[in-house]
């Protein structure tokens, strides 16, 4: 069973992953997709978790999908932290072009990663007053910019919307999609994933400057390989 930590300190052992797909508009129309009626839900196992970010996996390309995410106790989102979504994007695309399930692009080995997690509860607010916000740099230079103010669905809906059909298992975690700017896994990049909280959406332009001056509560690099 695979692992992650929280605040550096306690592990977690998740027994499953549960991901939202399709969650900002920008990224649906960036693949070409159309917006779903409905919340778009799939599963990665335990088994997905790594702590390596790779390239590749069975001599095929992978593509990374920076995303915010939320682990579970006691009923509640938890703890907060970021991760990578790792995707097979040719295999995907011939899964969906035939109408099957996406698990043999998504939920492999190694397809998750994720950074350090910190307690909400130390943050003394409810997830969706937050106002949530991240980025992924790529060798320095800016890819992924995400907002929760963004997201088709808020994390309550998220956590509500799984609820409804799924037990939510204390160590679970919560992928909630991913914004635009998704694309190939290059060995030997650094990527850096960073999480701020409190800074309210108003202009991609405004969040980049916001950043700029304010201090992360992650921040957390990877060498791909």
């Amino acid at each position: 069973m695979q692992h992650i930590s929280l605040n550096r300190q306690l592990f977690i052992t998740p027994s499953k992953l549960v991901c939202i797909g399709r969650n900002y508009v920008e990224h649906i129309h960036e693949l070409g997709n159309d917006i779903p009626d409905d919340m778009v839900v799939f599963i990665k196992p335990n088994s997905a978790i790594n702590t390596q970010l790779n390239s590749v996996h069975l001599q095929q390309a992978l593509h990374y999908e920076a995303e915010l995410c939320f682990l579970v106790e006691n009923g509640q989102f938890s703890a907060v932290g970021l991760g990578f979504d790792l995707t097979k994007r040719h295999l995907q695309s011939q899964l969906k072009s035939k109408g099957l399930p996406w698990e043999r692009a998504k939920a492999f080995n190694g397809s998750a990663v994720f950074s350090d997690f910190v307690s909400i509860n130390q943050l003394d607010q409810d997830c969706d007053s937050h106002h949530w916000c991240f980025s992924l740099t790529i060798d320095g230079k800016l890819s992924q910019l995400g907002h929760s103010q963004l997201m088709i669905y808020s994390t309550s809906d998220i956590f509500s919307g799984i609820s409804d059909f799924l037990t939510l298992e204390n160590g679970d975690i919560v992928m909630t999609g991913t914004p635009k700017g998704v694309g190939e896994v290059v060995s030997g990049s650094i990527f850096e994933l960073t999480l701020w909280q409190g800074i309210e959406y108003q202009s991609e332009q405004q969040l980049i400057e916001d950043i700029a001056n304010t201090k992360p509560i992650i921040k957390q690099q990877w060498l791909a390989v």
